[in-house]
């Protein structure tokens, strides 16, 4: 935790990116209270497909349909990045207990574990999510499963190749003489020593899940009316983008700017995590 409080005093490209997405956050969240438009509200008054501008509080313009495009692009915010958070919360605890406990067993109980997660990974997903979306209708929560089934596959991986690398330092072996139990070593023991890699790893799941709830979105499977997300929204400003660039351009460069910062974000946490390795 010192090296990742002193390194944004040293890196101001992990500054920059930090505050960026702070504000980026702070907008989606905050951003509908400043207007008066609700999401799913339909501007009859105004001109469908308005441009940005000061007029009737359109500071984002309006799409096709003259719903507000500011308060659409912040509600779709919340839902992209609520969706990179909880796929990336599944990440983090299946994959972390899942290749933690494969690295350190070993043996049959480590190939049967990995041959599942090979398993999984042969599965196309897209095939995967047609068949939830035929199956169980298109809901929000279908889209968690969808890319939660698959996210964690990677962090497994990572984790136990780390936990071999670990498990016979000296540490562990002090560990196993004092009496405990092999559960106990590993959450105990070995997962806290992977810390820096699961924090590493986790800001560029994040970004992977956004894009795969976006890519999905593009495609129609995504989330449905009245909800929206930045992959609906790029998905709909296409459609209409010679008559309303803006309504490609603006979810567009916030999906962008938001996936670049937590790579940026990534990149610097790496730097500050893996100077020193890892130590007990």
């Amino acid at each position: 935790m010192r090296d990742v409080r002193s390194h944004p005093r040293r890196d101001r490209t992990l500054l920059a990116a930090a505050l960026v997405l702070a504000s980026i956050v702070l907008l989606v969240i905050a951003g509908p209270l400043l207007s008066p438009y609700a999401v799913d509200e339909i501007d009859f008054a105004g001109v469908w497909g308005a441009a940005p501008g000061l007029a009737a509080a359109h500071w984002f313009g309006t799409d096709d349909l003259g719903r507000d495009l500011f308060v659409r692009i912040c509600d779709g915010g919340r839902l992209s990045l609520l969706v990179g958070l909880a796929a990336s919360s599944v990440s983090l605890f299946i994959g972390v207990a899942w290749g933690a406990i494969a690295g350190y067993f070993g043996g049959l109980i480590d190939a049967v574990m990995m041959r599942i997660v090979d398993i999984l990974y042969a599965m196309p997903f897209l095939f995967f999510a047609i068949l939830l979306t035929v199956l169980f209708g298109r809901h929000i929560v279908l889209i968690f499963a969808a890319i939660g089934a698959i996210n964690w596959l990677d962090m497994a991986r990572i984790v136990r190749g780390q936990t071999l690398s670990l498990k016979r330092r000296e540490f562990v072996e002090a560990a196993i003489v004092s009496g405990s139990g092999p559960l106990h070593i590993v959450f105990a023991h070995i997962v806290p020593n992977l810390l820096g890699v699961i924090v590493v790893y986790l800001t560029l799941t994040i970004p992977q899940a956004i894009l795969i709830e976006s890519f999905l979105s593009f495609l129609g499977l995504g989330v449905q009316e009245p909800h929206t997300s930045w992959g609906a929204l790029v998905s709909n400003g296409a459609q209409a983008m010679e008559a309303t660039p803006w309504a490609l351009i603006l979810p567009a460069g916030f999906l962008a700017v938001t996936l670049l910062c937590l790579n940026f974000i990534g990149d610097g946490l790496r730097d500050a995590l893996d100077v020193r390795g890892v130590r007990r």
